[in-house]
């Protein structure tokens, strides 16, 4: 096994069996306050591939946070092989505002890959790509819902690269969903590089989630392992994910209150009851109806509904028996021992 080489990051030389946590210097504040971009680097004693993790692109989702809090101190990395850069708060303007969005109200990830001489959000993002995304071999992104929406875990990614599904099901989400690649977005960005990113989405906005936190971190280990950087655990047992080749909002056909009738994960079949819709004095009512066999994977939490608006996010799957395994072992090992976690 060869041994690794100090890493140099951010002007700052981290040997071999080392960490350190580095403030990339990003921006000030109009208050003269320098804010930094945190990242902290893992680096193993024996050479591997480079990976970066990042969370809170949109600083309102904060499910990803967590999760790489719980792997900055899992023990499993005191034998890591090759190096991990983890961005916990990629967007710490958002992240400190609880906003999806930065003061210049831009999305970072829709200004990926940025420029030296950008808006804010373009500034930032240039600086992600340059002492990041382009030192990485693959990267994770981690994200939740948006707009008083859930996800059930999943992995989000294209699916016409061999490599991408490769990682997407080592993984371990329930779920792969396809994904083409969004103009602006890290993702895009990295792929423009040559080199494999999945999205990770799990949870709401500005919550923590139990099993969301638990999927990912399990994921992002078992994607370390698939990829030499932590050694195989020859007791995990392995399961491919439901890939699905179709995904569709279930959307209002009228304005009023939803009363929701399913569950995040559950089977449906075509035609099932997925809600009712309801105006305020219940003189009209309307049944949502499910039009096609698939899983939910995504819900809208606020019972508020105007015309249009997407309430259900269902995924097709090719297989009900299978996917009703997958589902329900997904759900039978969401222990704290089968995680193996460390705190």
């Amino acid at each position: 096994m060869k041994s690794a080489k100090p890493f140099e990051f951010g002007g700052v030389t981290v040997n071999p069996g080392s960490r350190a946590t580095i403030a990339l210097p990003m921006a000030r504040l109009y208050t003269s306050n320098e804010m930094t971009l945190p990242v902290q680097v893992v680096h193993g004693r024996s050479s591997g591939p480079v990976l970066f993790v990042s969370a809170a692109v949109h600083g309102d989702e904060i499910n990803g946070v967590e999760i790489v809090r719980r792997l900055l101190i899992s023990r499993s990395l005191k034998n890591l092989r090759g190096t991990l850069l983890a961005v916990p708060v990629a967007n710490p303007f958002g992240f400190i505002q609880r906003s999806r969005y930065l003061p210049d109200r831009r999305d970072l990830n829709r200004s990926f890959p940025g420029k030296v001489k950008g808006s804010l959000a373009g500034r930032l993002a240039h600086l992600f790509m340059t002492e990041i995304g382009s030192r990485c071999d693959f990267g994770i992104d981690l994200h939740t819902g948006s707009n008083f929406r859930s996800n059930l875990p999943q992995i989000r990614a294209c699916l016409d690269d061999a490599k991408t599904i490769e990682l997407a099901s080592a993984f371990g989400a329930p779920i792969v969903v396809p994904s083409e690649l969004r103009e602006g977005s890290l993702r895009e960005a990295v792929a423009a590089l040559g080199k494999p990113v999945l999205v990770f989405e799990g949870g709401e906005a500005l919550y923590f989630n139990e099993s969301v936190i638990r999927t990912g971190l399990r994921g992002i280990l078992k994607l370390m392992r698939h990829t030499g950087m932590l050694a195989a655990d020859k007791r995990a047992k392995y399961r491919e994910p439901i890939i699905t080749d179709r995904t569709s909002w279930v959307r209002a056909n009228m304005s009023g209150t939803f009363s929701l009738k399913v569950k995040l994960g559950g089977l449906i079949k075509k035609g099932n009851l997925l809600g009712v819709l309801s105006d305020p004095f219940g003189d009209d009512r309307e049944e949502v109806i499910a039009p096609f066999t698939g899983v939910v994977i995504g819900q809208l939490n606020l019972p508020l509904a105007h015309e249009g608006d997407a309430l259900i996010h269902l995924a097709k799957v090719p297989d009900h028996d299978e996917a009703e395994e997958v589902l329900d072992e997904y759900t039978s090992t969401l222990t704290e021992e089968d995680f193996g976690l460390e705190r």
